[in-house]
């Protein structure tokens, strides 16, 4: 399907200062590092991790806020699945941050530590946030999360939409919803964003966002406003540190407009005050 309706905007790749370092992570699939010049040299580094989607594009958005932050991107393949199998052993995301540090104080020279962790996921990087979310250590770690169109689970029966006698499988949605409880609380941050594509055969990002609310007790309120790139945003919820931001849209080139957002959304993920 094309649409013509929004602008879909598109971000463009420019050129950015710091130390870029490249490593084989999770399924020996290189993990991109951008250090920049004003990392904490005597403190531990703030440090985005995100699953899903291009480097330049995460190293751009985490380069904007201009904070000495950290970026690392992780690229698995298609399907949420190829990223929960990666990190079901929480040795692996324990595996991920000990290198990533050990890259940082190459680049700096001296010893590094991480300290605040934020992961953000586009699609089907979400599998990864929900594999570490699974482990307490880890659950306790991750101080933001932010969600780009990526909240999927299965249907029960498999491939039985709910219109046709099919129900969600909670089970891939717990851990996001006791983050969500957490951020409610004060105690973390979360965001999460979702257009109105229907896959069909497995769970769309509304009716999982639907489920969220209902196990939160929350409702949207509706909004009528535009969003990056030319996105329409058509609802909200806002509890304390926990946001969904809901977006018209049913096409490919609105699915990728969720990642395009990545610098305003990410931005609002750490600064909460923004509108």
């Amino acid at each position: 399907m094309v649409e013509n309706t929004r602008a879909h905007e598109r971000l463009t790749q420019r050129p950015l200062e710091g130390a870029v370092r490249t490593f084989a992570g999770p399924d020996g699939k290189p993990v991109e590092l951008l250090v920049p010049p004003n990392v904490p040299r005597t403190t531990p580094f703030d440090l985005v991790v995100h699953f899903h989607g291009p480097s330049w594009l995460v190293h751009q958005a985490v380069a904007d806020l201009d904070a000495g932050m950290v970026s690392a991107a992780v690229h698995l393949g298609a399907g949420s699945a190829v990223y929960d199998r990666a990190f079901s052993d929480p040795a692996a995301f324990d595996s991920l941050l000990a290198r990533i540090e050990r890259e940082v104080s190459a680049v700096i020279g001296a010893p590094a530590r991480s300290g605040t962790v934020i992961l953000t996921a586009f699609s089907a990087g979400h599998g990864a946030v929900r594999a570490i979310l699974r482990a307490p250590r880890h659950f306790e770690t991750v101080r933001a999360i932010l969600l780009l169109d990526g909240m999927h689970t299965s249907y029960i029966p498999e491939r039985t939409v709910i219109a046709e006698g099919g129900v969600l499988d909670t089970t891939n949605l717990v851990p996001f919803a006791e983050f969500a409880r957490a951020a409610m609380r004060g105690e973390k941050r979360l965001v999460v964003t979702h257009s109105e594509i229907f896959p069909g055969t497995f769970a769309s990002t509304t009716e999982t966002a639907d489920w969220l609310l209902g196990a939160l007790g929350l409702r949207r309120t509706p909004v009528l406003r535009w969003g990056p790139r030319g996105m329409q945003q058509l609802g909200e919820v806002r509890a304390g540190g926990f946001e969904l931001l809901s977006f018209a849209g049913n096409s490919a080139p609105d699915h990728i407009d969720h990642l395009h957002a990545l610098p305003e959304l990410l931005a609002r993920t750490l600064r909460p005050g923004d509108p």
